[in-house]
């Protein structure tokens, strides 16, 4: 079933809602909850999100009839709606960031009152899900991040099937997120950081898209789910794995290197060219053995941008 989660008024113009889907049988909380679109240029979540309530809704009238979904699931495909029409990635009026407006409150802003609806939809769930994508400059694997953990989410992170799940601190500065408000509840909550921004990558949506059915599967929301066995191991990093290199002089950085791969120390990723002369100014390499996790993927550089990021195993 597909609902308002909140419905707006515009001074000027007609209305906008926020949809969200209703899934599975009726009962007091969601086994899951799914949310994307917090900011307006993260259309793979969205699209991987619109999709999996698509295939949920054909389980719910039989188009899958080895498939049942034995506990109710909620999706919030898209929470900042005028943002994605805009194709802006934060709230159009006054440029604020909804991820910034948590816990929310009924009688402020329009981004507080969205943020409000969206975690009291969300917060009972079991099992929380926010998925959101890298910077338009840089593309990064898929994978599970994981905030503060408890012991529970650090194994149940495993159970996506995503190559990498990174843990990290729970920021002592960035209090009024999502994240931060549903760690306050029982259950058990997950970010997802799928790609680039502003693009679908549809090799990233249809990884993730099959990580979360199995995900489903896994934890008992969705019944009669062949789940594949893994071709490559799960690999977790802390903060201290990530090892990144930065531009030592302003140019194009140049790659075809592909997230995801495993690359050696000294390994040649890339190069930064003068931009007029056209002459290599820079090898780009890697720092240690480990995870291709991030790369840019916008040419120009100034000096000190980040250009990719790899996790040492172990």
């Amino acid at each position: 079933m597909i609902r308002d989660l909140l419905c707006m008024t515009a001074p000027v113009r007609e209305g906008f809602d926020i949809p969200c889907h209703e899934i599975g049988p009726k009962t007091s909380h969601p086994g899951a909850a799914l949310v994307a679109g917090l900011h307006g240029d993260e259309i793979n979540g969205i699209f991987i999100l619109s999709r999996l309530a698509d295939f949920l809704n054909g389980v719910e009238t039989g188009k899958y009839p080895e498939l049942r979904l034995v506990r109710r699931v909620l999706i919030i495909p898209a929470v900042n709606v005028l943002g994605v029409n805009l194709r802006t990635r934060t709230w159009p009026f006054d440029k604020s960031d909804i991820n910034r407006m948590f816990p929310g409150s009924t009688t402020g802003e329009t981004t507080q009152r969205i943020a409000y609806a969206v975690l009291e939809a969300t917060k009972r769930a079991d099992y929380r899900i926010d998925i959101h994508t890298a910077s338009a400059d840089f593309e990064e694997i898929p994978q599970v991040r994981l905030h503060g953990p408890s012991t529970e989410e650090r194994e149940t992170a495993r159970l996506f099937g995503l190559p990498a799940v990174m843990e990290r601190s729970l920021s002592p500065v960035f209090t009024t997120t999502m994240m931060s408000s549903w760690k306050i509840w029982p259950g058990q909550s997950f970010v997802l950081r799928v790609g680039q921004a502003g693009l679908v990558q549809l090799d990233h949506c249809q990884r993730v898209f099959r990580a979360l059915v199995a995900f489903l599967g896994r934890i008992g929301v969705l019944e009669g789910v062949d789940i594949a066995a893994e071709d490559e191991e799960v690999c977790c990093f802390n903060k201290a794995s990530a090892f990144r290199v930065y531009a030592e002089k302003a140019g194009t950085f140049v790659s075809d290197r592909q997230v995801g791969r495993w690359v050696g120390s000294g390994q040649e990723l890339g190069y930064i060219y003068d931009s007029f002369s056209g002459n290599v100014i820079e090898k780009v390499l890697s720092p240690v053995a480990g995870l291709l996790t991030g790369i840019r993927r916008h040419p120009l550089l100034f000096e000190g941008d980040l250009i990719l990021r790899v996790n040492k195993k172990g």
